[in-house]
């Protein structure tokens, strides 16, 4: 029985690494956005801590007009970088959809060679198949003929 040989094998495997590349980097994207939202968090939680805290200083007893204003500017540096978190995250989303379409394609590629592989293992199978019981038909009327 002859061995089978796919002759696109090392097309197949080029095509699996690339697909593989393409989970990596879909992957990396996806770390890259939870980051952003673990840093929108807690930017948020900062700016309600610091919310929090003005409203105790505006209450009864002295008023410190400049921790209030130096708050106020905290509060909306907190504000530009949640902002600027919230732009960062759209383009990891886009992102994010771009190498998933990619991951996709990719995998769709190596699914054809896989197939084409199947089917010609399928193939090259009947072949064998057909040429073992010509060779066992050949025996048997080499044997009756004695």
């Amino acid at each position: 029985m002859s061995k089978f040989q796919f002759r696109l094998e090392s097309l197949l495997r080029i095509r699996e690494s690339a697909r593989d590349q393409c989970h990596a980097q879909l992957a990396e994207s996806r770390r890259a956005e939870e980051e952003l939202r673990i840093q929108l968090e807690r930017s948020r939680m900062e700016r309600q801590r610091l919310q929090q805290d003005c409203r105790k200083a505006a209450g009864p007893g002295e008023l410190d007009v400049d921790w209030l204003a130096e708050a106020h500017r905290y509060a909306l540096s907190l504000l530009d970088r949640e902002t600027e978190l919230l732009r960062q995250m759209q383009i990891v989303a886009e992102e994010i959809d771009r190498r998933r379409e990619a991951l996709l394609q990719a995998d769709r590629k190596v699914h054809v060679l896989e197939k084409l592989r199947e089917h010609r293992l399928e193939n090259h199978r009947r072949e064998q198949e057909r040429q073992d019981a010509k060779h066992l038909d050949e025996v048997a009327l080499l044997g009756v003929g004695r």
